[in-house]
């Protein structure tokens, strides 16, 4: 979960300035949380605590209205029983990696990353760049190789994971669906021998950096198994003391 939310901040000053290159450096002064980082969070208090994952979405949320959230989801977290808006965002990936981590069989992983989903992006394209992020981080946490995961994922959500990032990136443009973007993450982890080199790979697309970071983040720290302590640091001096507690506990329980 960690790695979703380093990833995050790494990419927070490329989202509307995007770039094609790896070398940049990994925290600038403006580098922050966004929502993809409060949302994640969201979810692993409700894992936690055991409540719903709307109240709990909609509590945290609003505690930070200034995170960069997408308009239909400034109205969903303004009213109390608002319901899903049918959305194939990738919002609903950008938030779940908690699932992937706190669940201990597949079947499990997939309810609940559907479940996470569906409180705002229910149209199946949503549902499944949620799914398909959780089972990811499951598999690359209980040590599937990458070729297991490639291949599980191709065949599970049809996927095109057999592209090459640099046949990818010149022409790659900002897509927020799930469909243009999450693929692309798990291709940014695929090609990567570090948890380092995946958030680069992610921001060099020059896509919805801080979100395609913060899907491929999760996946990386599942499966190389941690997130380098520099950066681990940056991130917690970048979140407020509340998100940080809230995070710190859900990794001691599921690390």
């Amino acid at each position: 979960m960690i790695g979703a939310i380093a990833g995050d901040i790494i990419g927070s000053v490329y989202e509307h300035q995007p770039i094609k290159t790896k070398d940049f450096p990994l925290f600038q002064a403006q580098s922050r949380f966004t929502d993809d980082s409060v949302l994640s969070v969201a979810i692993a208090s409700a894992i936690l605590d055991n409540i719903p994952y709307a109240d709990a979405v909609r509590q945290i949320g609003r505690q930070y209205p200034n995170a960069g959230y997408g308009g239909s989801f400034i109205q969903w977290l303004a009213a109390d029983n608002a319901g899903p808006y049918r959305s194939w965002g990738n919002g609903a990936a950008m938030r779940v990696s908690p699932v992937g981590f706190a669940y201990s069989t597949e079947a499990d992983v997939l309810a609940q990353a559907k479940a996470t989903a569906a409180i705002t992006h229910n149209h199946p394209e949503g549902i499944k760049g949620a799914q398909a992020t959780a089972l990811a981080v499951f598999l690359a946490r209980t040590g599937a190789d990458k070729t297991t995961i490639r291949t599980t994922l191709t065949q599970r959500f049809d996927y095109d994971l057999a592209r090459r990032l640099d046949d990818i990136r010149p022409h790659y443009r900002f897509d927020v669906s799930c469909q243009c973007s999450v693929p692309e993450a798990i291709i940014a982890f695929l090609e990567s021998d570090s948890y380092e080199e995946v958030v680069r790979n992610a921001v060099s697309l020059g896509g919805d950096s801080d979100t395609q970071a913060c899907i491929a983040g999760g996946i990386a720290e599942a499966f190389y198994g941690s997130v380098p302590a520099a950066i681990l640091a940056e991130v917690e001096q970048r979140l407020t003391p509340d998100l940080w507690a809230i995070t710190d506990t859900f990794c001691r329980r599921y690390r």
